[in-house]
């Protein structure tokens, strides 16, 4: 009777996966493509292989808008070392992208852009929609705000063209932009310090300029009970409601101690607030206020009585749209026309628009993403880093919310309307730093590219190592040997590579236990595999390591399913050595035809447990076999023995005839400098 696999874990019946948007203005670094793309592929290929490939949607695109792309083309264009319009500039960009994910088999079901080809048509057509549900629903209001402008150039700065210090208490970056530092904190552009022209160098002016924005503060309660909920979840990494949680406090204006006799001097003018002296230790006393509104209103009095402050991280309105040329166009509402959409708001629904035009490019209905995004069933999972968090879990879950509440019954659900969508669920990463730094392309430490790192290794040995570091914890760490600092220590053979760590378990031990399967029915059995019934124990153990790897895929914890792995497959592989000897010592054929029984099923077993990790080896080991990858690596089997996977005759007959195995065949291979 068949042992079958018992499963524990629920899964939805639909998936999507998403890994961020890159920004269209560089290649990919290494943190782009091990901190994001690699965890999120191996996880999309699990998916694929538990619920079926035609019910997961891996997607990701080109973020062809925003600043950072505009800034880069202008800068390129003025130097003279481009020519052609922004759109070629991000569709050169995009190319290298795609020729980067696909050295590094990252198995997107789609990667265009925001503007490119399908995705950018569908895009277009969703962002429509999705600002009219808000803006029909109430939670969009036009305001006149204040935005930089450069008087020498004259013109209006985007975001990336002014540089200052971050204006958020307890944040001490010197890097931070018009309404956002390098930490990820988010501001009004008027709070920004110091602020300068990266154009010419001078300060600029605030001037005045009308945009829709998205009524965030309303939903402090409902993400407030959101958060709880995240907390509440097992499966939800600690640092997604710890980082959203920082942002739901009341308005906060922080002032220095020895400014406390001129905080009395006009304390009578300021709107109605709550004075907090300053905890121990701490260099600032604390004003809290009602609302958003009290706390901009007591911004002026202060200003005027020259008193210097620091703002918390309370939320604030959400801008939708902005007045730069280059952008996705924003619907015409109460008559309003000529503005596009900031690339934030439009990047959290982004994976949306591609997941419909991924649909509808396999030939399915244009609103067949409902089923993926809306249906009871289904689950989104979003790949992204820490940093993000603000947006992902603090502005998206509040929108989702949104378009399908009105805004005078914020608690009703609109089941029924357009966009009942549900919420995803956040994989939020720690930074992958260079040695014991972060890393960062436009920062003081440079990063390797993520292709300069392939002239030294395989995408294999990178993406095991990757997911092995364990950023789902903290932030970790990544050491390429070829890029040490220390020049000895480069070229010191007695130094190991900590890089390898992961690929010496591919290359050596799953390659061993591959190659002696094969070579020894090549030797003892004329290439035909035996079939039979493995030994119990061994199916027992199997079945053990799948539920602990299905437990540990449940909360995508990827550094938990290599350390798993890499003691499977030792053990795996101790098996056959032990076993051979013995079979050897005893002269026993029918010892080693049981032992090939139960090591080809423990090879299989490894196969398809490591398949989402390092996709190329372990399909080799499904052609070498001569199976359909698609059965192969499907987990709707009993498992109990290669048999179910062969044909009726094969189990009749006793054995599997195997194309030759050439000599020193390597299933997982070194990268060829690495032999010295």
């Amino acid at each position: 009777m068949s042992k079958q696999f018992n499963s524990v874990q629920e899964w939805p019946k639909r998936a999507v996966v998403t890994a961020g948007m890159p920004y269209g203005n560089k290649a990919l670094h290494f943190g782009h493509v091990g901190g994001v793309f690699v965890p999120a592929d191996a996880f999309a290929r699990f998916l694929r292989d538990r619920i079926g490939a035609d019910n997961v949607r891996f997607v990701s695109g080109t973020d062809c808008y925003g600043s950072p792309i505009n800034e880069g083309y202008r800068k390129l264009v003025e130097a003279g070392e481009f020519q052609g319009s922004i759109a070629d500039y991000v569709r050169r960009n995009h190319d290298v992208q795609k020729a980067t994910l696909d050295a590094y088999h990252i198995s997107l079901d789609v990667y265009q852009g925001s503007a490119l080809d399908e995705c950018g048509e569908s895009h277009q057509l969703v962002t429509n929609e999705f600002i009219q549900a808000l803006y029909e629903n109430g939670w969009l209001k036009l305001d006149s705000t204040l935005q930089f402008y450069d008087t020498q150039a004259r013109t209006f700065l985007n975001g990336r063209q002014v540089q200052g210090y971050c204006p958020v208490q307890g944040c001490k970056s010197e890097k931070a932009y018009a309404d956002e530092c390098d930490l990820g904190h988010q501001f009004e552009p008027q709070d920004l310090l110091k602020p300068v022209s990266t154009l010419t160098q001078t300060v600029p002016e605030m001037r005045p300029v009308d945009n829709w924005y998205f009524d965030l503060p309303a939903f402090v309660e409902y993400l407030r009970t959101y958060v709880d909920s995240l907390d509440a979840d097992p499966r939800v990494r600690d640092v997604v409601a710890q980082t959203c949680r920082e942002f739901l406090v009341p308005p906060i204006i922080f002032i220095k101690n020895e400014l406390y006799d001129q905080y009395l001097a006009v304390a009578d003018q300021l709107p109605e607030h709550v004075y907090r002296e300053a905890a121990k230790g701490k260099q600032s006393f604390e004003l809290e206020f009602a609302s958003v509104e009290l706390r901009d209103q007591a911004r002026p009095v202060l200003g005027a009585a020259g008193i210097r402050y620091r703002t918390g991280k309370a939320l604030v309105p959400f801008r939708i749209t902005g007045n730069i040329e280059w952008g996705v166009k924003a619907p015409v509402m109460d008559q309003v026309e000529g503005l596009t959409v900031w690339c934030w708001p439009e990047s959290l629904w982004a994976p949306i628009s591609f997941t419909r035009a991924c649909n509808i490019m396999r030939g399915m209905p244009q609103e067949s993403w409902r089923d993926f995004w809306c249906s009871e069933d289904s689950q989104v999972y979003q790949f992204i880093g820490q940093d993000n968090l603000y947006f992902y879990g603090v502005a998206q879950p509040a929108m989702f919310k949104a378009v399908q509440s009105a805004a005078n019954d914020p608690d009703a659900d609109r089941a029924q309307g357009r966009w009942p969508l549900r919420q995803t669920r956040l994989v939020a990463n720690h930074h992958i730093l260079f040695g014991k730094k972060k890393a960062s392309s436009s920062g003081a430490v440079k990063p390797p590219s993520a292709d300069e790192l392939l002239e030294h290794y395989t995408p294999e040995q990178l993406r095991a190592h990757w997911l092995a570091l364990g950023l789902d914890q903290k932030s970790v760490g990544f050491s390429p040997k070829p890029f040490e600092a220390d020049e000895a220590k480069r070229n010191d053979p007695r130094v190991a590579d900590p890089a390898l760590k992961e690929g010496a378990l591919l290359t050596n031990v799953f390659n061993r236990l591959a190659r002696s399967c094969f070579y020894e029915v090549q030797k003892s059995f004329d290439g035909r595999m035996p079939l039979g019934t493995p030994t119990p124990r061994y199916v027992d153990r199997a079945h053990e390591v799948m539920a602990s790897y299905e437990a540990l895929m449940q909360g995508v914890e990827l550094h938990g399913v290599m350390s798993l792995m890499d003691a499977y497959i030792r053990e795996a592989n101790k098996v056959w050595v032990e076993g051979i000897k013995r079979a050897e010592k005893e002269g026993d054929r029918e010892l080693r035809r049981q032992l090939l029984v139960d090591c080809f099923f423990l090879l299989r077993i490894c196969a398809l447990l490591m398949h989402p990790v390092v996709p190329a080896g372990c399909q080799k080991i499904c052609d070498q076999l001569g199976f359909d990858a698609e059965r192969f690596f499907s987990w709707d089997a009993a498992f109990d023995g290669m048999e179910e996977l062969c044909t009726p005759q094969q189990v009749e007959c006793g054995f599997k005839e195997l194309e030759p195995l050439p000599p020193r065949f390597d299933f997982f291979e070194k990268h060829p400098s690495q032999f010295k």
